[in-house]
């Protein structure tokens, strides 16, 4: 059984700014909570949809397409792809961004006050 070095608290810190994420999409973080699981119904019947259209044709077919009709929706071919929910951005990166809006910020209402 090895045993892990034990870490510095710095070393612990930038490994936690560098793994951790955080949602950049500057939408209500609560509402993924909905809208994610939503994404991936709709385009799983989205897939259904497609197989099924495909399938109701199959006796219009030839034996030869309808072969590979009935082999893509077995291989569920229509789900290559998809939809994928973005990347969220590193902790180190969200906190560097948020201290550049806040810089921006400082002092605005001052240089519009005219003197």
């Amino acid at each position: 059984m090895s045993r892990q070095t034990p870490r510095s608290p710095q070393e612990k810190k930038a490994l936690s700014l560098e793994k951790d994420r955080r949602n950049a999409y500057r939408a209500n973080d609560k509402a993924s909570r909905k809208s994610i699981p939503l994404r991936k119904a709709k385009e799983n019947r989205r897939n259904r949809h497609k197989n099924n259209q495909a399938l109701a044709l199959i006796e219009q077919l030839d034996d030869g397409s309808a072969a590979v009709v009935e082999s893509s929706a077995r291989q569920d071919i229509h789900r290559a792809g998809g939809w994928k929910k973005g990347g969220d951005q590193a902790l180190a990166d969200h906190i560097s961004s948020q201290l550049l809006r806040r810089d921006r910020r400082v002092g605005r209402k001052a240089s519009k006050r005219i003197d």
